[in-house]
């Protein structure tokens, strides 16, 4: 009876444990990288950066006059780079801007622009931290091409 008794108990808890690490690891694995969120306070309030970045004032300048703006602003926290690459795919549409191209090698690049602005956002992976570096300034203006002029003589 003993021996039953202690069998019943050792299958139950073997049981028990085993579920119980099964569950644990599932829940601790992710597919997907987390999803950030935009802070509220941003120097230009039409280019998100995400929750928990810092701003990095020696590194960073801006102006704006006459409706022109330029500006190097860079920002660091720690994120998964990938995760910062989703958050400005999905979130820079939402203010008007429009993907041009991304290069993602170690280093990512996104190129936005719209009517008379374009935007850079580079993010440098450092260790665990990401350093954001956003560059905005207007478009160049295209110059309608000169007809060429024939000599006559």
């Amino acid at each position: 009876m003993k021996i039953k008794n202690f069998t019943f108990l050792f299958l139950s808890f073997s049981v028990f444990i085993f579920l119980g690490c099964a569950s644990t690891a599932k829940n601790n694995q992710q597919t997907s990288p987390a999803m950030l969120e935009p802070q509220a306070l941003a120097r230009f309030q039409d280019i998100p950066v995400p929750v928990g970045f810092k701003s990095l004032p020696e590194s960073s300048y801006s102006f704006e006059s006459s409706g022109i703006r330029v500006g190097v602003l860079q920002y660091q926290g720690k994120a998964d780079p990938e995760a910062v690459v989703n958050f400005y795919k999905e979130q820079m549409p939402m203010y008007n801007w429009f993907l041009l191209n991304a290069m993602e090698y170690g280093d990512r690049i996104l190129n936005f622009d719209r009517e008379n602005e374009t935007c850079i956002i580079r993010l440098l992976p450092k260790g665990p931290k990401v350093v954001i570096t956003i560059s905005l300034g207007p478009k160049s203006q295209v110059l309608p091409k000169k007809a060429k002029k024939t000599l006559d003589k």
